[in-house]
């Protein structure tokens, strides 16, 4: 209740609330970069770590040793077993926090100026000696095969799974990265040990910290917390292809109403045109209620309760999708209208409205990101795995202000391509079957 308290007051005096966020490349005496937003004020600070390749580093025929491996960290580590981490950790009114995606494993950490070393010690025995007890193992493998056994019977992870099957070859991002039955029954303690040593290596990591720290107290911290890690880990995976091509593939699954993921070749976060393909995706799905996707398939004919597209950036490749669901006798439509909207943007571009529109709400949405010191170390790691410069914070908006209605238009004829959409529909949809796009 106390690290609540003192977090609530924290987020109250979110350093948005100032001019600008102020960032500090730091690099401690053992050579570890960190960017900080140093805030006295409270004696609070947020800590976040990323090490680049997450799920994706998963060897051959050990599908789900990294997801399994990350369940573990604050399952005991060191002297401590599972209970005595747990006690240790809310003893120090400190929060921990472990994520695996496709792209990298996050740990992110919030604590106490005056529980600080403690906390650190302990944060760093559940990175560099978690126990990997075979009773903790097999606990959690449990609850990892139950999660893999309740995705076979909901209908977007069958669509998910379907869509990335489809879209990237044989890259890691094909595949669950929390393994199957099979995969994750086969892994063994070893096989764990072996994903830990693979990605806790300093040539992937980033981090960002906010709060009660120094610049000099921040270098020591880490290389106390990070300094026993070795210099390399093992070889990130290469760019994967985007394979999906246009069409329709129908999984059957008993349900009323058919879901549908439908998606293309996107762009990337690092190029020049991001921004206007975001302005963009705004006014055609991405905005809510006031998209076109929106506005034609649910708010005119009524086909949905929800549709929406969003741009799906990622380390090795690129996507733009969307999701919509629809009665089993309706998708189809949904489906010819989706077509429909996405043909109309690439020929047409978004009009002057849409664009001053979309350009306010994404501009002004951005400093509601900055709600603490936790999102605000965040965002900085991001920017760091992007390679966005230390100034981006200041400049973001400037960026998207500059985008022009010929940008948008230029960019929509260049990357919207409705005949290349594919639609993975998971249900009973009448009148589709797997094959080319209906005319």
């Amino acid at each position: 209740m106390r690290f609540l308290g003192i977090l609530a007051v924290a987020v109250l005096a979110a350093l948005p609330a100032r001019a600008e966020v102020k960032i500090q490349e730091v690099i401690s005496p053992g050579g570890i970069t960190a960017w900080l937003v140093e805030e006295p004020s409270i004696p609070f600070m947020a800590l976040e770590l990323r090490f680049r390749g997450g799920g994706s580093l998963d060897r051959p025929g050990k599908r789900g040793a990294m997801n399994l491996m990350t369940g573990l960290l604050e399952e005991g580590a060191g002297e401590l077993d599972s209970r005595g981490f747990a006690r240790e950790l809310e003893n120090l009114a400190a929060r921990f926090g472990y994520d695996l995606s496709a792209d990298a494993l996050s740990i992110s950490a919030q604590f106490l100026t005056e529980n600080r070393d403690d906390a650190v010690q302990l944060l760093r025995s559940s990175i560099v000696e978690p126990s990997f007890n075979p009773t903790d193992v097999e606990r959690v493998r449990a609850q990892v095969l139950t999660g893999l056994l309740s995705d076979t019977t909901d209908p977007d992870e069958i669509a998910s799974a379907t869509f990335n099957n489809l879209t990237f070859g044989d890259h890691p991002y094909a595949t669950k990265l929390s393994g199957t039955t099979e995969s994750v029954t086969a892994l063994t303690r070893d096989d764990l040990v072996t994903a830990h040593g693979d990605i806790f290596a300093k040539d992937r990591l980033f981090v960002g910290a906010v709060g009660d720290i120094t610049p000099e107290e921040l270098g020591k911290l880490l290389d106390d917390l990070l300094g026993d890690l070795p210099d390399t880990g093992i070889a990130q995976p290469q760019s994967a292809d985007v394979t999906i091509e246009g069409g329709v593939t129908v999984v059957e699954f008993e349900t009323p109403q058919s879901v549908a993921l439908f998606g293309q070749p996107g762009i990337g976060l690092d190029h020049p045109d991001y921004f206007a393909a975001n302005v963009l995706n705004h006014v055609l799905g991405g905005g809510s209620f006031e998209s076109r996707l929106m506005t034609e398939v649910r708010e005119k004919r009524g086909l949905t309760y929800g549709v929406n597209s969003f741009l799906a950036p990622r380390d090795h490749a690129a996507t733009y999708q969307g999701r919509v669901a629809s009665a089993n006798d309706r998708i189809g439509d949904a489906i010819a209208v989706i077509r429909d909207e996405w043909a109309k943007a690439s020929d047409e571009g978004v009009t002057p409205e849409e664009l001053h529109n979309a350009k306010t709400f994404i501009t002004g949405a951005y400093p509601l990101r900055f709600d603490g010191n936790g999102p605000i170390a965040r965002i900085m790691v991001g920017m760091q795995m992007i390679g966005l410069p230390i100034d981006y914070i200041a400049t973001r908006n400037d960026r998207v202000d500059a985008v022009t209605l010929e940008d948008v238009k230029r960019v929509a004829g260049e990357l919207l391509d409705a005949d290349g959409l594919r639609f993975v529909v998971v249900g009973k949809p009448e009148g589709l079957t797997t094959g080319p796009l209906p005319e």
